[in-house]
């Protein structure tokens, strides 16, 4: 992380941002997340750029809520040993045969509640959906998926951490070594064929990334926008009249209410200023996608067309997976939208609760209820 030039003024304070306002604000408390974005207000006006933040009971940080300092410490170059096979793995994923591959994963869970009239949008569909893309294109057996999906589950809560984190490098130390053996074309094989030559260790935190990025964030992208797409009289209606279009939905979802909303952590190896306020060395220095997208100094509310939020991250720590996560996520929620128009929410949305957790946005549930319709035939439907 580079240094920003020191405020004019005289000498910064040394130390952290709490110098600047009183105690660390808490990111894994419910009433975070019932109400993040009251809570990015009251930071800003206490704290300015810089808030002083734990993400667990004693894991203390630094949250970036400025948009212009989000970017220039998001510019800043790092890690391009272990991009680089990313990016060239991702770039061998097929965009039409991935198109048929959520086809194939989403009709038959549509099918298994779709004759029953309501279901429950996580559980039955958003979950399994992303769970089912991931691990095949990472070529990744359900069993040793389902032990990572639940590790990162448990990490994105904030909840036995240290539990999950072992858990994580269990099961995907156990998916290196079978591709090892077992090459195949898939994004894990793909990795270890790279000529950086990643190390066991490597592939471990390459892997972690994809699935940190690729089943919850993913999940909370599917189910977040289709909680607007019944709740926003722009969308709802019947949900195949709406004025918008998905891609319009998750581009708005991405810049208001970001299903990763906080993220992008660096570690300073020195003591840094910024804003006027130096950083300790070796805390993490977190940002806050949400509340910079919702900088008033540059939101103008307009998101139709509008690239310029963070959700994606930027500069050299731009998401590659970007057109995959934007394919999976459209296609899986025109297929509901297609199979189910009439779809509803079960209750009232002010009843729809967040779960608490430093790093995401996400419902605890998304209960639908529908004419019950009969099932999908998959073969007619792909022949289309």
């Amino acid at each position: 992380m580079t240094t920003s030039a020191r405020a004019p003024g005289g000498p910064a304070p040394h130390g952290s941002p709490t110098d600047r306002g009183g105690a660390r604000i808490p990111l894994y408390t419910t009433e975070f997340a019932t109400d993040p974005h009251r809570v990015y207000r009251e930071m800003r006006d206490r704290f300015g750029a810089l808030v002083p933040i734990e993400l667990a009971p004693g894991v203390p940080a630094t949250l970036v809520i400025d948009y212009q300092i989000a970017r220039r410490i998001l510019n800043d170059p790092e890690h391009s040993r272990y991009r680089a096979p990313t990016v060239a793995a991702l770039n061998e994923v097929e965009m039409f045969p991935l198109h048929g591959m959520v086809e194939q994963i989403a009709f038959p869970l549509i099918n298994s509640f779709c004759a029953t009239g309501t279901a429950e949008l996580i559980g039955e569909y958003a979950f399994p959906l992303t769970f089912q893309v991931v691990n095949s294109m990472l070529g990744c057996p359900a069993d040793i998926g389902q032990r990572a999906a639940e590790a990162m589950a448990a990490i994105f809560d904030g909840s036995d951490t240290g539990e999950a984190d072992a858990m994580l490098v269990a099961a995907l130390a156990d998916l290196t070594a079978l591709r090892h053996d077992e090459p195949g074309d898939d994004i894990t094989s793909r990795l270890l064929r790279h000529p950086a030559g990643l190390d066991d260790i490597e592939m471990i935190s390459q892997l972690v990334s994809f699935y940190g990025a690729g089943i919850e964030p993913l999940q909370n992208l599917i189910v977040n926008t289709l909680r607007m797409l019944l709740t926003d009289d722009r969308f709802a209606g019947g949900l195949l009249g709406g004025s918008l279009t998905t891609r319009a939905a998750l581009d708005e979802v991405l810049f208001t209410d970001p299903p990763l909303a906080n993220m992008c952590t660096t570690f300073p190896r020195q003591p840094i200023l910024i804003d006027g306020v130096w950083l300790p060395a070796h805390q993490p220095v977190v940002i806050s996608m949400a509340a910079c997208n919702n900088d008033p100094a540059v939101n103008i509310g307009v998101y139709l067309d509008n690239s310029a939020h963070l959700s994606w991250s930027i500069g050299p720590h731009a998401c590659p997976a970007r057109s995959v996560a934007y394919l999976v996520a459209q296609d899986a929620i025109d297929q509901l939208v297609d199979a189910l128009p009439e779809m509803r929410l079960a209750y009232g949305a002010e009843e729809l609760s967040w779960r608490p957790g430093p790093f995401h946005r996400a419902l605890t549930e998304l209960p639908v209820v529908f004419p019950p319709s009969p099932p999908l035939n998959i073969d007619e439907v792909t022949r289309r």
